[in-house]
């Protein structure tokens, strides 16, 4: 297993060409890599500003629906060699944005606020942050 030192962040479009194989040069590239943090060989480490990108592109520009984006999003966090700061806290927040209309940013604060106080005058995300 390699060490945190060599681990590796990742792109918001190495995902998304992954995740869409829609250049099938890219999607090689990109299948290699997620085939070596699959075996073993590899670490990545996904920040939420990368997850927050791939989320806005596969919504807006792709139309994913929120269930089903959630849900591949939700797999790929949880593969073996990768690694996303506060894990728990992105797995509730994709969760959240499979049920509520709310951006992914606020889904992040509202996940974050089971732990911390979330200050803000978004009705939306108070009325999650109240129900959770």
């Amino acid at each position: 297993m390699p060490s945190e030192k060599n681990i590796s962040l990742i792109d918001a479009n190495v995902i998304l060409r992954y995740l869409l194989r829609d250049n099938e040069e890219l999607y090689t590239e990109a299948e290699g890599v997620f085939n070596e943090v699959m075996e073993g060989k590899a670490k990545v480490l996904i920040l939420e500003s990368v997850v927050a990108e791939v989320v806005y592109v596969l919504q807006r520009i792709y139309n994913v629906n929120r269930k089903e984006l959630s849900e591949i999003l939700r797999e790929l966090i949880e593969l073996r060699g990768v690694k996303v700061h506060n894990k728990g806290q992105m797995l509730k927040a994709l969760e959240i944005f499979s049920e509520k209309n709310l951006d992914f940013v606020d889904c992040l604060l509202c996940a974050y606020g089971k732990e911390n106080r979330v200050i803000t005058f978004d009705k939306g995300l108070k009325k999650c942050l109240s129900a959770h």
